[in-house]
């Protein structure tokens, strides 16, 4: 029987029993699941009419308008965290103690904060200030939501772009600095974007997590499509109940739609990286030269002119 670094190959007895389990865990499931379907049919929530308002005008305009306000959040904050991602990660690799410390500071401060405190603080401080800042409007929710998406998926996307440009290989890096390369050449034109093709799709996973997060605005009452859902469901009544459950299965499938694509994009991107050819191409192999033959190729040269021509002594 051979056993593994972390544990132990199961014997056939324990294979018996984990099958065991996992049956029993797997009916467990399923009853759960069937006895809530069933309670919340009983309840009417299955019904055909709790449907129906799908059929009208106003509900599909309210939840298009909260999806295109949610991809708007998305849209911006995802360029904003992308851009701070990169400036706190040359920040985290600098070899200033004082910028390294400040950029690592950030970073562990923002990921160690739940992002729900973030952006209630932040919402909180921009009503606070709203006529100083010039927010009119949503804009107040708007920014909140935003900065305090950035901040957080910023912070995140710094760690992975540091552990991509970290994976360069060492001899890049000194390669480039023999060609004469300044620092910040080295970084932006070698470093950084091997690293960002080596993490690409762990960034596009983060950005999955942005999208999701814009969920959390509903707490701060900003009208995305969470919120656009909860304000539909509580103020639609049909047979005398509110339809939550034909809303949040609709809501829930735009999401996981949403998520799909990012992820079918990234695995897409990680399938053409891989298939891209990289490198310098070999030139073909030649007869080996001896060295008189080599002296006289030299003179030969020294002698034609570009085009082949004698030049003048």
């Amino acid at each position: 029987m051979s056993a593994s670094v972390l544990y132990d190959a199961p014997g056939p007895k324990a294979r018996i029993r984990n099958r065991v389990y996992s049956v029993i865990g797997t009916l467990a499931v399923i009853g759960l699941i069937v006895f809530i379907i069933v309670r919340l049919n009983d309840k009417g929530q299955f019904a055909p009419e709790m449907w129906d308002i799908f059929n009208y005008a106003g509900v599909r305009n309210d939840i298009v308008d909260g999806l295109l306000t949610t991809l708007q959040v998305f849209v911006v904050a995802a360029v904003l965290s992308l851009v701070l991602g990169v400036v706190l990660a040359v920040g985290r690799l600098s070899e200033h103690k004082a910028v390294r410390w400040l950029a690592t500071g950030f970073i562990e401060l923002f990921r160690a904060i739940p992002l729900l405190i973030t952006i209630y603080a932040l919402w909180v401080l921009f009503l606070t200030y709203k006529s100083d800042l010039g927010f009119t409007g949503d804009g107040t929710e708007f920014w909140a939501l935003v900065v305090g998406l950035t901040v957080y998926n910023g912070s995140v996307q710094a760690e992975v772009l540091r552990a991509g440009i970290n994976s360069v290989p060492k001899g890049q890096r000194e390669a480039a600095y023999a060609l004469g390369m300044r620092k910040t050449q080295v970084m932006m034109t070698v470093l950084i974007p091997q690293g960002v093709r080596a993490m690409l799709p762990t960034v596009i996973s983060q950005l999955v997590v942005t999208l999701k997060d814009t969920s959390l605005g509903y707490v701060i009452t900003y009208a995305e499509l969470l919120y656009q859902i909860q304000q539909i469901a509580g103020n639609t009544v049909v047979n005398d109940d509110n339809p939550y459950i034909p809303l949040i299965i609709v809501g829930g499938a735009i999401y996981v739609a949403l998520c799909l694509a990012l992820s079918a994009l990234a695995n897409w991107i990680e399938r053409r990286g891989r298939r891209a050819k990289s490198g310098i191409a070999v030139a073909p192999a030649e007869q080996p030269v001896a060295a008189g033959d080599a002296l006289d190729v030299v003179d030969h040269s020294e002698i034609a002119g570009p085009a082949g021509t004698a030049t003048k002594n």
